[in-house]
């Protein structure tokens, strides 16, 4: 898949975690601020299939339901 920078601006702490994220963290977040973005340029589509093209790109990003669970139980409660 083919990627584009883009600049856009956050909140400070936002900022704080990205710039503070490991290269492989950054990916997760940048794979996930995609995704939202995505959905958000998809008005009208149904949710469910939205949601089936946001897994479908997650899958294609590498996110397996192993590594899913381990993101889940690395949030913070």
């Amino acid at each position: 898949m083919a990627t584009q920078p883009i600049t856009i601006q956050v909140d400070e702490s936002a900022a704080r975690v990205y710039e503070s994220a490991s290269p492989e963290e950054r990916r997760k977040l940048e794979a996930l601020l995609s995704l939202q973005l995505l959905e958000a340029g998809a008005p009208g589509m149904p949710l469910r299939d939205l949601m089936r093209m946001i897994g479908q790109r997650a899958q294609e990003r590498g996110l397996t339901e192993e590594r899913l669970q381990e993101l889940l139980a690395d949030e913070p409660s």
